[in-house]
């Protein structure tokens, strides 16, 4: 019986990495989409939502069945809620990458005015972050878990100055504020995602420690 526990862990393991793959390539399409003003890359991000949302339900089947199955020690209780928790922000993360492309499709018909500097560095960023969560929760990796935790400091950083950047256009001069207002707003969703990394990092953690966050 514990031998079958032990492989539906492992397969849990697989499912959410096979949900983190779904994230990246969907983060990875929203900014190619939004560099190139691509209308059909935007679209096929929109459309990983779909799968990321599915993924999640399967997910949380196998975390129930595991739960009900036998009797799980502390360890194991720890490893499943934070599971039930990350997919819960791997899946609010699939949404931004969504809300990210929308906005995408509205720009795409007018060349941008300022250059996309920081907005790129954010999105390989924050992908990475959600990479290096899930890593740390199939490799039980604390130190991992909290190099997540810390690489957001660099996202904020990022996200002040692509938001800088637009204040300092607009009073420069730069007329079109309906889309300066837009590339702000993907900014923030790509701060988000950060957030959400973070939090499923902290998860991770707690999966291991059994302290929630940094301590």
């Amino acid at each position: 019986m514990r031998n079958r526990f032990d492989q539906q862990l492992l397969r849990l393991n697989d499912m959410l990495i096979e949900m983190g793959t779904l994230i990246e390539k969907a983060i990875g399409l929203a900014v190619e989409a939004l560099v190139k003003q691509d209308t059909a890359l935007a679209r096929q991000s929109v459309e990983f939502d779909d799968e990321v949302d599915q993924k999640e339900k399967d997910i949380e089947s196998l975390c129930l069945k595991l739960l009900l199955q036998q009797q799980p020690v502390a360890s194991d209780l720890r490893l499943i809620s934070a599971a039930l928790k990350m997919i819960t922000d791997m899946e609010r993360i699939g949404d931004q990458a969504a809300d990210i492309s929308e906005v995408t499709m509205r720009l795409a018909s007018v060349p941008y005015e300022n250059k996309l500097e920081y907005i790129p560095q954010m999105a390989e960023a924050t992908a990475k972050m959600v990479t290096d969560s899930i890593d740390a929760f199939v490799k039980r990796d604390v130190e991992l878990a909290l190099s997540v935790v810390g690489a957001d400091d660099t996202v904020d950083e990022l996200f002040n100055a692509e938001k800088d950047g637009w204040v300092r256009h607009i009073r420069e001069g730069g007329a079109d504020g309906e889309q300066a207002v837009d590339l702000m707003m993907i900014a923030k969703y790509f701060e988000r995602i950060g957030d959400h990394a973070v939090n499923i990092a902290e998860w991770v953690v707690f999966s291991i420690t059994g302290k929630h966050g940094k301590g």
